[in-house]
């Protein structure tokens, strides 16, 4: 099963919270985790996978524009159907708490369910998400004046979400 991470990072907070969310993945056997920043990722890389998970840092409650552009590459796939019944995740980063975590979230998986995507959140019993996550990925907010880049907390919902989306895409991807 093939599971493919695009991200867009700047200040290294997403990819940080990335490469937490392939550690996730890879506990799940049978889980092949593809990894790149939105620079080197390759669009047509994608109707090979099972899963498609993307993510940015928030810029004003929205996608960032390198992820943007790179979504915006995915009209082909859409006219053919590639991505119709992928399984599809997302994750953000912001600075400040209220910085618009949930709405850039929000923006990110529109495009997946143009393009017939089947979302995986973090419902409320996955214990990293209990009190400190969001429904709808793995949002986090890391201070650009902080010493770590993501607290253990924040690094565990990024695995969280990343064994999450290998094992709903294993039981999908065994049914076939």
């Amino acid at each position: 099963m093939n599971i493919y991470i695009v991200y867009d990072s700047e200040g290294g907070h997403t990819e940080t919270l990335a490469r937490s969310i392939a550690e996730g993945a890879k506990q799940v056997e049978g889980a092949n985790v593809h990894i790149r920043h939105v620079n080197e990722a390759d669009v047509y890389d994608l109707p090979d996978m099972d899963a498609i998970i993307w993510g940015c840092p928030g810029h004003f409650g929205t996608i960032s524009s390198g992820l943007k552009a790179w979504i915006d590459k995915l009209g082909y796939l859409w006219a053919q159907g590639k991505l119709i019944d992928k399984v599809g995740a997302v994750f953000c980063t912001t600075a400040t708490t209220h910085g618009g975590v949930e709405s850039t979230m929000l923006n990110l998986i529109t495009p997946m369910l143009h393009q017939g995507m089947m979302i995986v959140g973090l419902p409320g019993n996955v214990p990293e998400n209990a009190f400190y996550g969001s429904y709808y990925g793995a949002g986090i907010t890391c201070p650009v004046e902080g010493t770590e880049p993501i607290s253990e907390h924040g690094l565990a919902l990024g695995r969280a979400l990343g064994e999450r989306v290998a094992q709903v895409t294993k039981r999908l991807t065994q049914e076939q």
